[in-house]
């Protein structure tokens, strides 16, 4: 759209609109730890739209990986976990992907991602990292090798950069333009910004500018391409100052996926997709599909102060 001279345009999106970027093959970066801060518009849009031969990227990766690894787009996983943290510690497409060899994983630790990404922030082919010597890290895997150092003759992991086409992340709070700030240091998100070369949110809250000027020492990630305005838009996963993790709704998930891994059956994961996926047509829908007073009863305030209600008895 034509914009009047002296006004910035908005980057205000919707998840189709990101997806359609999105091209067989590509790289992606999906924010968020385990239970927490996952872009799940983004996500369920690439499952919609079937986009896949994926490498995904993820700091600690919870079942929104999963979910592409279910779908059957996803070709290579680079994460130290992909897990339902406390709920279940491995996740079951994922192992069972990656135990009939349907998937590449490249096998890191959490600080070994965040070399590969600070390698691609910084344009460069490479990270030499300390930790992993005398570990199986190099034999098993493509993109580390042992290297000695010129400076000192030590020997170091040489950890191959992972650039990132495309990085999904979700946080607190944005502008129209795409000046995202969070609650906490969203280190991890960070990273995957820097070493990415689109970056699109989804954000529990838009605010006006002036909001995001007021506290400028809160924008961890000023400017990023595209901002989807979803409210509880991390569900089933906590959004830290907003809301907690759905846990029976993970337990939903987990109960088609272990399906899936244990009997071979796709019909509970299908099941799953057709509910929550490919039945609401918006991410609204999604939310009343779920439910107000479940949504609502996620709230932080009231689960940290144990007065979550449940729906139909008196106070």
């Amino acid at each position: 759209m034509s914009v009047a001279a002296g006004f910035r345009a908005d980057v205000l999106a919707t998840p189709a609109e990101i997806v359609a970027e999105i091209k067989p093959g590509a790289t992606v970066g999906i924010g968020g730890l385990m239970n927490t801060c996952h872009p799940m518009p983004l996500v369920r849009e690439l499952i919609r739209q079937g986009i896949g031969d994926l490498h995904v990227v993820g700091l600690a990766s919870g079942l929104e990986v999963d979910m592409l690894i279910a779908a059957g787009l996803v070709q290579r996983v680079s994460t130290p976990t992909v897990s339902a943290e406390t709920i279940q510690a491995i996740a079951p497409a994922f192992r069972r992907a990656a135990q009939a060899g349907e998937i590449e994983v490249w096998e890191c630790d959490e600080g070994m991602i965040y070399a590969a990404l600070q390698a691609a922030a910084q344009r460069v082919s490479f990270a030499p990292w300390p930790v992993g010597m005398g570990a199986s890290y190099p034999e098993v895997n493509d993109g580390m090798e042992l290297i000695e150092s010129p400076y000192t003759g030590r020997p170091v992991i040489a950890i191959r950069a992972i650039p990132v086409d495309f990085a999904f992340i979700h946080c607190a709070r944005s502008d129209p333009f795409g000046n995202i700030q969070v609650n906490g240091g969203g280190f991890g998100d960070r990273a995957m910004a820097r070493a990415a070369r689109r970056v699109f949110a989804t954000v529990d809250r838009l605010v006006g500018n002036h909001e995001i000027r007021r506290d400028p020492q809160s924008t961890a990630i000023p400017g990023v391409d595209a901002v989807v305005h979803a409210p509880y838009g991390s569900h089933p996963f906590a959004s830290p100052g907003h809301y907690i993790h759905d846990e029976a709704h993970l337990r939903e998930y987990l109960a088609a996926g272990n399906a899936l891994l244990r009997d071979n059956d796709r019909g509970p994961v299908e099941a799953y997709f057709d509910r929550w996926v490919r039945g609401p047509e918006s991410h609204f829908d999604y939310l009343e599909a779920v439910g107000i007073a479940q949504v609502c009863g996620l709230d932080e305030g009231l689960h940290y102060h144990d007065l979550a209600l449940v729906p139909g008895e008196a106070e």
